[in-house]
């Protein structure tokens, strides 16, 4: 794995990724396939929208299909037919989110399966194994996730172990040419905790670095005084990556702190209930005034969804129930979140992030013509 930065603007960052199934232009966003797929979206779609690397999960895909299935297939690639990189998260929050009954120990995690109860375990060198399966380019270290709030002493304990299983990630990483392993950089919001998380991490080396555990519950104040608390720490001349976030707002104010990754649920999630991201802010397609509204949702997108469907249209789709709804406005946000960072991308090679930024937050807080 290599990673080149091309442009500085004060800390936030341009560069390139360049990974076995191909280059990934950053700051990025990656489109969450949390099982082998982007909910409500083809992979043609998502290439359409200028994706370039696209997120999948070592828990829900050990599950289903498992991984005799994804390894008939040829891995993940050609199971779910998209051509381009893939990271991998290695399971541990959902492990926290979502299982039963889960037992952790210094050797790893023995939980429930969500789906029907079955016992499972998993640790560094099994997780490290599954993604080798998958085929991902980027593989991310076994980690302990904690909720928020816990008390100091916890989330002491799960970054510590953290810690002991990064070493043992990496140990049992499959090195291959293209492919690369980040460490994840725990500590809950406690600026010693990230700090000294940070330092033990770069000590191990990894290709990456990635900062977890957080949008979690703790608010952006709170996020973002936690990144400025982290991101000191991490090397300038290695990919960051802020795990689960976000809003457009945090992205944006994360770019500007120096994260070149995200992801997230949110661009699908908010499409298959109706709310759609534009260049002025957020709307919910499902009230009354957009009924006979035939405007489309933004006419300068080259979005097909976003600019040839009318309001009007979507609302019926939402209010009759239909499937289609989901997948226009997921389509539509999508290239809303890849547009936004081909903008970031573009400010900082021309050395005017600060003033896109500004004008970012102007047109999101004009809502009163969406």
């Amino acid at each position: 794995m290599q990673f080149k930065i091309d442009k500085v603007d004060n800390n936030a960052r341009k560069g390139q990724i360049t990974l076995e199934h191909g280059v990934v232009n950053t700051p990025a966003f990656m489109p969450v396939g949390t099982a082998g797929t982007v909910k409500a979206m083809s992979t043609d779609t998502v290439k359409k929208t200028g994706s370039e690397v696209i997120l999948g999960n070592t828990y829900h895909l050990m599950l289903r299909p498992g991984m005799s299935v994804i390894e008939k297939a040829g891995g993940l690639n050609s199971f779910m037919n998209w051509e381009g990189p893939i990271l991998t998260d290695s399971g541990g929050f959902q492990i926290m989110s979502l299982s039963k009954l889960c037992k952790i120990s210094d050797d790893g995690v023995r939980f429930q399966s969500h789906i029907d109860g079955s016992e499972f375990f998993l640790d560094a060198k099994l997780s490290m194994e599954i993604q080798n399966s998958i085929g991902s380019d980027i593989h991310m270290i076994f980690d302990q996730c904690i909720q928020y709030p816990s008390t100091n002493d916890d989330v002491k304990a799960a970054m510590e172990l953290s810690l002991k299983w990064a070493e043992l990630s990496k140990r049992y990483f499959f090195k291959k040419k293209g492919r690369g392993l980040f460490g994840i950089v725990q500590g809950g919001v406690d600026p010693k905790l990230r700090e000294f998380s940070a330092k033990e991490l770069v000590d191990i080396n990894f290709n990456g670095y990635a900062v977890g555990g957080l949008a979690v519950g703790e608010g952006q104040e709170l996020m973002l005084a936690t990144l400025d608390c982290t991101l000191p720490f991490l090397p300038k001349d290695k990919p960051r990556y802020l795990m689960g976030v976000g809003t457009p707002q945090d992205i944006v104010e994360s770019v500007v702190r120096g994260v070149d990754m995200f992801d997230c649920v949110m661009p699908t999630r908010a499409g298959r209930h109706g709310q759609a991201f534009t260049k002025n802010g957020r709307i919910n397609i499902r009230n009354a005034k957009y009924a006979e509204d035939n405007r489309p949702l933004d006419e300068e997108s080259d979005c097909e969804a976003s600019n040839t469907y009318s309001r009007s249209y979507l609302h019926h789709l939402f209010k009759s129930k239909e499937i289609l709804g989901s997948m226009l406005l997921s389509w539509s946000n999508i290239s809303y979140y890849q547009r936004l960072m081909q903008d970031l991308r573009l400010a900082i090679n021309e050395g005017n992030l600060i003033e896109t930024v500004n004008n970012m937050h102007d047109n999101w807080i004009k809502k009163n013509n969406i």
